[in-house]
């Protein structure tokens, strides 16, 4: 017996002797079947929400194409009028930033969303509404952000929006606003997808796909969405500071009253600089699956990989700075930095070499996919040479916003994100469609596009080498700049051209499966995601014995689709999937999963009318706005806990698991903590911030903090929080067996008042010590903390809310309830960041 409890002898029983009655795959098609007509955009299954995250992506990913077309229109020759400056800012702004914020990163989390279940042969992810949430959030958001550039409201500050240029003194106006509050708005999407990405990828694997079995590209997703639960929160405090500097009027940029503009550098280059990574990574997973498809043999070093995979991810967290040599930072932070920024270079060549021998050891078919694989690979590898080459400190002083930079990160980006997309497209496309995309086409795809990248970027070495400057509009005459920024500029519209040319491919080939047979495995991959599937996935959750287990077991196909294995029916009449062990992959119980809903898209609404309100200073409506998002988040979570008759259900073989338990085993434990890693990670950057403007600027530290007493009594309260928290759940696991009463619940909301209260004593001994936000960053510092403290303060003050109508419903079941653990360790963790919030300024620096 295992230490999850289940036989691993039982899985001996697989597959079963005798195939299923062919009357299940019409009860699974009626259950998966998405809603038809205008209510498809309810359908939350994985297969139309990635769909249309990835042709959201892509879109995105055209329109910024067109801005770098107008642009380099406009540095075709010198002197040039076809876009004004401020005009050409806005373009540059607006380009950088949808392909960063809007494309790179959301592309990869949306072929996540689309891939991974049937990769795990898992029914859908374990969140699908968050899901469908996470896209809504974004296509609405993206498309209101991006339609700013219309209505003369783009930023012009560019895509990194550095302090005091986007202070109100330089950037009046709302343009800024729209880029600081629709940022934040869209990393909230990208942090959803994450939670569902970490929990799917942990628990719902097939069973028998231990750690040392899965796909590349799940690993490669697990790291990615782990990197973005950890740097992500950075964005979204320093958009938050400054946007509340140029609404409210606190300084934390402003140096004049003890800010400093080099805080936003330090908050957003440890997201930016990890973002390169993340957007690197899942196309490194993609990579590696694709080229043991391209060569028809095992991917080799496999477990190089992974650890490859996991010390870029690492080491990324270490290299912010280097953005940063020419700020004037100290000498030993800077030569830190440049060994770091070689360092995280050695992860990925190892990946690189790993892919060249597996392309070496197999025979290649140089089909369209074949053709962008190993095209990404020598492009990702220039790229690559030239980022060591930034590394070095005396070298990024010279070539340091020029154009040899701009070179260099589109090389990077183009061979390690945008090829090995393109690559999946072609790859994977059979596996949505009816029709593969044309070989043929394909080829000359690859070609417009591989030599247009090159005729782009390759000159611009050379101009930054001759010293123009990046992020300017024009250029004078008689530099010698003339020809080579003409030959980019024809390079531009060559890529164009290839890209253009797919376009009409798909526009020619593609159609989408919503309910018929996809095209097969074209390419003859090895991995689960070319099992036989239906809207349900796959028709039984095989047992996975090895990597690749379409060409280790030549039957797994046809007993997959005899329903000779896992969960063959819809026992309790419900979409479900397996939910099984984070390491060994052992079923542990079956998870009811939701179906199509109109409640993700209506929060998703309301939360871009909120942002977008609070841009114009529509306070009002953006006071609507939120609280209806915050009804229909509440609605949609109504449904999704439904109490079932039955415990205990067959999942195939006589195997018997529970339908649903909470604690360390739940996946919505795992959810939960993910959630506090992000809002852990906001506190830690807002310590950070304190500490480091502290640190620069000690002599505006003028206001004494609060008696000692008063301190003592604010801790005693955080630390009855995080006891009560703990006392809800065990009450109502001591009640097993019997009505709960409002016992438990009445103890959460103690613990919820206890929260409140001690913000309120926290706020009000600050005030009377005479601290002003406006007047210092102290101020504005300390006063950040508790509005953060505050913002958890009322999420906790929601659940107890919530919790108590589930309570008046009779749904607060015993011993255990998903509901209450998930709030009683939350208001813990409230109570412990409100704990470290009220002790560090008020003990450091101390009276």
């Amino acid at each position: 017996m295992s230490e999850t409890g289940f036989d691993p002898e039982l899985y001996a029983r697989f597959p079963t002797k005798e195939p299923r009655p062919d009357g299940e795959i019409d009860e699974l098609n009626r259950i998966w079947d998405a809603p038809r007509g205008f209510s498809l955009i309810t359908a939350v299954n994985n297969n139309y929400v990635g769909f249309w995250y990835v042709a959201t992506a892509f879109l995105f990913f055209l329109l910024a194409g067109v801005l770098a077309l107008g642009m380099r229109v406009q540095l075709a020759a010198p002197m040039q009028e076809f876009l004004g400056m401020e005009t050409y800012n806005q373009f540059f702004t607006m380009h950088g930033t949808v392909m960063m914020f809007l494309f790179a990163v959301p592309a990869v989390e949306a072929l996540g969303v689309m891939l991974l279940p049937q990769m795990l042969a898992a029914r859908d992810l374990p969140f699908p509404r968050l899901s469908a949430y996470a896209f809504w959030a974004y296509f609405v958001g993206g498309l209101c952000f991006f339609a700013s550039l219309f209505v003369g409201l783009a930023p012009s500050g560019g895509w990194f929006m550095y302090p005091p240029l986007t202070s109100t003194t330089y950037s009046p106006g709302i343009n800024a606003d729209f880029w600081l509050l629709g940022i934040g708005f869209i990393e909230i999407s990208a942090i959803a997808g994450a939670v569902e990405i970490i929990v799917g990828v942990l628990r719902t694997r097939a069973p028998g796909m231990t750690l040392d079995k899965m796909p590349m590209f799940a690993w490669a997703m697990l790291v990615f969405a782990v990197m973005i639960v950890v740097a992500f929160p950075a964005v979204i405090l320093c958009t938050l500071l400054l946007e509340i500097e140029r609404a409210f009027n606190w300084p934390f940029f402003d140096a004049l009253r003890g800010g400093d503009p080099l805080l936003w550098q330090h908050l957003f280059w440890f997201f930016g600089h990890p973002e390169v990574y993340i957007i690197f990574i899942p196309a490194a997973g993609l990579m590696s699956m694709m080229v043991a498809a391209v060569a028809q043999t095992p991917l080799i070093g496999y477990r190089l990989n992974v650890l490859a995979l996991v010390a870029t991810g690492f080491i990324s967290f270490g290299v912010w700075a280097h953005h940063m040599f020419a700020t004037g930072i100290p000498r030993v932070s800077a030569g830190y930095f440049s060994a770091a920024s070689m360092a995280v270079s050695l992860p990925a060549g190892i990946q690189v070499f790993c892919w060249i021998a597996t392309l070496a050891s197999g025979k290649i078919r140089w089909n369209a996919p074949a053709l962008f694989v190993v095209g990404s690979v020598v492009i990702f590898t220039m790229g690559g040479i030239t980022g060591v080459m930034l590394g070095m400190v005396p070298f990024d002083w010279q070539a340091h916003d020029t154009y040899f930079v701009v070179a260099h990160l589109h090389y990077v980006l183009m061979g390690g994100m945008v090829f090995p997309m393109f690559a999946a497209f072609y790859y994977w496309t059979p596996m949505t469609s009816s029709r593969p995309l044309s070989d043929r086409l394909g080829k000359w795809v690859f070609g417009l596009m591989f030599a247009g990248l090159h005729i782009t970027f390759l000159p611009m070495h050379l101009t930054g080498l001759m010293g123009m400057p990046r992020r300017v509009f024009t250029y004078l005459p008689g530099r010698g700049l003339d020809l080579l920024n003409l030959t980019s500029t024809i390079g531009s519209f060559v890529l164009a051209a290839g890209i253009l040319l797919f376009l009409i491919d798909c526009l020619r080939n593609f159609r989408f499966i919503a309910r018929g047979e996809d095209a097969g495995n074209v390419y003859h991959g090895g991995t689960l995601e070319w099992l036989p599937t239906g809207m349900y996935s796959t028709r039984s959750i095989p047992l996975v014995r090895s990597r690749e287990p379409l060409w280790d077991d030549p039957d797994i196909c046809e007993h997959v689709e005899e329903g000779r294995y896992f969960l063959p029916n819809a026992p309790t009449g419900t979409r479900e999937t397996l939910i099984t062990s984070p390491i060994k992959a052992e079923p542990q119980y079956l998870q009811l999963m939701p179906g199509p809903s109109p409640w993700p898209l209506a929060a998703a609404v309301f939360t871009a009318g909120f942002f977008l309100a609070l841009t114009v200073q529509a306070y009002g409506f953006a006071a609507v706005s939120g609280v209806l998002a915050l009804g229909a988040v509440l609605r949609w979570l109504w449904e999704t806990d439904p109490p079932h008759a039955r415990k205990e259900v067959d999942v195939g073989a006589g195997i018997v698991l529970p339908i649903a338990i909470t604690g360390r085993h739940s996946h919505s434990w795992w959810a939960l903590n993910v959630l506090m890693v992000v809002f852990g990670m906001i506190g830690f950057m807002a310590i950070f911030a304190y500490l480091y403007l502290y640190g620069v600027h000690t002599d505006f530290w003028t206001v004494a903090p609060p008696p000692l007493l008063q301190t003592a009594g604010i801790a005693a309260l955080c630390a009855l929080a995080v006891l009560l928290g703990w006392a809800g759940r065990r009450a109502l696991a001591a009640k097993a067996g019997r009505k709960p009463g409002n016992f438990p619940w009445v103890v959460q909301a103690f613990g919820a008042a206890a929260l409140v209260l001690a913000l309120w004593w926290d706020i009000t001994g600050w005030q009377g010590a005479g601290l002003v936000a406006t007047a210092t960053s102290q101020g504005a510092s300390i006063f950040m903390l508790m509005a953060l403290q505050g913002q958890v303060v009322v999420v906790a003050v929601i659940m107890v809310t919530y919790l108590a109508f589930r309570e008046a419903r009779g749904l607060l079941t015993t011993p255990t309830n998903v509901t209450m653990d998930i709030v009683g360790r939350f208001i813990g963790f409230a109570g412990i960041q409100g704990l470290v919030f009220a002790l560090v300024p008020r003990l450091f620096p101390g009276g």
